[in-house]
């Protein structure tokens, strides 16, 4: 029994330096090969960090572009889909009240509501939305802020992020990002 102990005391110290010490310690060396990812990509305005370039967060109002639905409202320690199949109701329920929530709060957008702006993104954490929907939002912003839709177009445009490698998702539109300038423009008008 001794030396059964022995070794498992062995196979105790020696994991608890491969996995507790040595594998964080290779995955940190690993990760300074790409600061700003392994610092969760901040974003800072006048030296002070607003957000994450990685992570969706709830917009201020009806001026800012907004990110996806989240189930969990964009909380870290919450984070998660719904979990609500293709098949039950209460889906469309919800997302009938989306639909609803998003024409009474931007009823100069003339076209259907892009399908992002209707549906959780599965971490509910999703930084970025599609092209299409920061479109959609233009009028609203433009009216809200007092900008001219084609300047808000343009900053939308300057924004649009190509899929990884071409091919590897769709194109998108950090709204983090998109905000940050839209302040700046708006601050530049001032």
């Amino acid at each position: 029994m001794t030396r059964q102990l022995v070794a498992a005391t062995k196979a105790l110290l020696v994991l608890t330096l491969v996995c507790g010490v040595g594998y964080p310690g290779a995955v940190l060396l690993v990760a300074q090969l790409v600061p700003g990812r392994a610092a969760g990509q901040p974003v800072l305005v006048d030296g002070r960090e607003v957000g994450s370039h990685l992570l969706g967060q709830p917009a201020g109002g009806p001026g800012w572009f907004q990110g996806r639905p989240s189930a969990s409202d964009a909380s870290g320690e919450l984070s998660g889909g719904s979990n609500l199949g293709p098949s039950n109701p209460d889906l469309a329920a919800v997302v009938a009240d989306r639909a609803a929530s998003l024409r009474a709060a931007n009823p100069d957008a003339a076209a259907a509501i892009p399908p992002d702006a209707l549906t959780a993104s599965a971490s509910g954490l999703d930084p970025d939305i599609s092209p299409a929907y920061a479109l959609w939002q233009v009028p609203r912003i433009a009216k809200v802020r007092g900008l001219d839709e084609s300047a808000v177009r343009r900053i939308v445009a300057a924004h649009v992020e190509d899929a990884p490698l071409g091919m590897l998702g769709q194109p998108r539109v950090n709204v983090l990002a998109l905000n940050v300038a839209l302040d700046a423009r708006t601050a530049g008008e001032e």
